[in-house]
């Protein structure tokens, strides 16, 4: 199946908020009418604040049956639980607080406190994602993946010129030196967030173009993480106009 990648831009932050939040219910919906449940992988940062946040203020949050939806992290900072860095905390906050989420259909990653260390958070992660795998997947085939991307491109916690993005096992990696704080993070691996049918990623910022730019005009992933992402079946950048300033005009589309 050919995967071209789309940009989609919006006038401003607001707006694109509200038309991711209105796309993703409308694909869930549609996910839950062909299958059982829909897994949907989160991460921090502008996918919480405007993009969660959005679908929790949406009239038709409660139209999707959220008991079937499963919830996973593409990243975690290894702080305790309920610290406000974690991404989980601020997800919660934003919307998943607030649905009908199944307790275990919620897969976060471990916290400090819970186990003796990062590495055993990694595991016992890496583990989950076994258990719901399909076929001979390590991890499952998620329905849709929703990344923000750092001004430097990083996408998850997989910084440039890192090891990790070069990494394709295991399925969870660990970081120590992260260039934003805190330091030690887990992050999926890009293979795993490949195994998406779908991964929709937002920017807004002029901070954003450049990477965005780069990542479209064929940067390697080890300079810009996010040219390394690619969804099995959907690639879509939703952007503002400040993000949008290097997209090539042919990528840019009017519909979805």
């Amino acid at each position: 199946m050919t995967n071209e990648r789309r940009v989609l831009v919006h006038p401003d932050k607001e707006s694109l908020g509200a038309s991711v939040a209105a796309r993703f219910i409308t694909k869930i919906i549609d996910v839950l009418e062909e299958q059982n449940y829909a897994s949907v992988v989160v991460s921090g940062g502008s996918v919480s604040t405007l993009v969660l946040a959005a679908i929790n203020a949406s009239p038709a949050r409660d139209s999707v049956d959220w008991s079937k939806v499963s919830i996973w992290w593409a990243d975690e900072r290894w702080v305790p639980s309920g610290d406000a860095d974690r991404n989980d905390t601020q997800a919660g906050i934003d919307l998943l607080d607030h649905i009908g989420l199944l307790p275990e259909n919620v897969h976060r990653f471990g916290a400090v406190g819970d186990f003796d260390d990062v590495e055993a958070a990694a595991a016992a992660y890496r583990a989950d994602l076994l258990e719901h795998a399909q076929a001979d997947d390590a991890a499952p085939r998620f329905d849709i993946t929703l990344l923000g991307v750092g001004p430097d491109g990083h996408v998850a916690s997989l910084f440039p010129d890192k090891a990790q993005i070069r990494q394709s096992e295991p399925t969870v990696l660990t970081i120590d030196d992260s260039p934003k704080s805190p330091p030690v993070r887990l992050t999926l691996s890009l293979p795993v967030i490949n195994n998406s049918q779908r991964v929709w990623m937002i920017l807004a910022g002029a901070e954003k173009a450049s990477s965005l730019g780069l990542a479209l005009a064929g940067a390697g992933a080890d300079q810009v993480p996010v040219a390394g992402v690619k969804g099995r079946k959907r690639t879509v950048f939703f952007v503002d106009q400040d993000a949008a300033a290097e997209v090539p005009e042919n990528l840019i589309a009017s519909t979805y």
